[in-house]
C-alpha cells in the first residue's frame, strides 16, 4: 500500500510540474507572438490558440496536487468553530461528498471522450486534432481527485485532527 501511496503522489507532482511547464510555455509564447507582431514579422494564431487549451488543461493537471497539499478552496472557518469530533465528522462528510463528486465526473468524462471519439469528432481551428482530446484530462484527473478525496476521508476517520495532511 505504500508503494501505490508514494506512486501515486509522484504522479500527482508531476502533473503538478507539468502544469506548470504548460503555463510557462504559454506565457513565453504569448510574449513571443507580441514581440512578433509589434517588430513586424506577424502573428502565429495557433500561439493564442493553444494558450486557449493550456490554462483549463493546467487546471486540471494541478487540481489534485492543491488537494494533496491542502491547498485548495475550503472553508476552515467552520470546521475551527466546531468541537473535534463534530469538525472531523464534517470533514469526512465533505470528502464523501468530494469523492462522489469526482466519480460522477470520472464516469461522464468518460463517456463523453468515448462518444467524441465515436463520431470522429474534430477541432477544426488553427490546430486541428480529435475532440476527445480535450475530455481525456477530465476523467483522468478526476480519478486523481478522488483518489485523493477516500485519502482524506480514511484519514480524517483515523486522526484525532480535523485535517490529515499526506
Amino acid at each position: 500500500m505504500q508503494a501505490f501511496a508514494r506512486a501515486y503522489l509522484r504522479l500527482v507532482e508531476s502533473l503538478a510540474v507539468a502544469a506548470a511547464l504548460l503555463l510557462g510555455l504559454a506565457a513565453v509564447a504569448v510574449s513571443a507572438d507580441v514581440v512578433s507582431r509589434n517588430i513586424g514579422l506577424g502573428a502565429f494564431p495557433w500561439i493564442l490558440e493553444g494558450s486557449e487549451y493550456a490554462l483549463p488543461l493546467a487546471t486540471f493537471l494541478a487540481a489534485p496536487w492543491l488537494l494533496v497539499r491542502n491547498e485548495h478552496v475550503r472553508l476552515d472557518v467552520l470546521l475551527r468553530t466546531l468541537p473535534a469530533g463534530a469538525a472531523r465528522r464534517l470533514e469526512r462528510l465533505t470528502d464523501a461528498f468530494g469523492f462522489a463528486v469526482c466519480a460522477v465526473f470520472v464516469v461522464f468524462g468518460i463517456r463523453t471522450a468515448l462518444e467524441s471519439a465515436r463520431q470522429g469528432s474534430t477541432v477544426l481551428k488553427s490546430i486541428v486534432f480529435p475532440e476527445w482530446w480535450l475530455f481525456v484530462p477530465v476523467p483522468v484527473c478526476f480519478a486523481l481527485l478522488a483518489i485523493e478525496f477516500a485519502r482524506r476521508f480514511a484519514a480524517a476517520g483515523s486522526s484525532t485532527e480535523p485535517t490529515a495532511q499526506p
